[in-house]
């Protein structure tokens, strides 16, 4: 439990030294540690090694979701028909 208060400490004095909120660092270490988590197993999935199903499922997020996270970083996938 000692860690976790560690890091409170740490959010909150860089929220003093810079004009960030704890909220917005919080968010900001999200996006970075989700982005970190996403190419790992983009990676995986180029090889053929991890399916749609266990990404979304590790990442908690939707297949529609994933999909479009490829189209922003314009990775080839199967389209499908609806």
């Amino acid at each position: 439990m000692s860690t976790l208060s560690n890091i409170k400490l740490e959010i909150e004095k860089y929220a003093n030294e810079s004009n960030f909120t704890e909220l917005q660092i919080v968010e900001k270490l999200e996006k970075y540690f989700f982005n970190k988590k996403f190419n790992e197993n983009l990676k995986l999935y180029k090889k053929g090694k991890k399916k749609v199903s266990e990404i979304t499922k590790d990442l908690k997020i939707s297949p529609r979701k994933f999909y479009a996270t490829l189209e922003k970083k314009n990775v080839e996938h199967k389209k499908y028909k609806k």
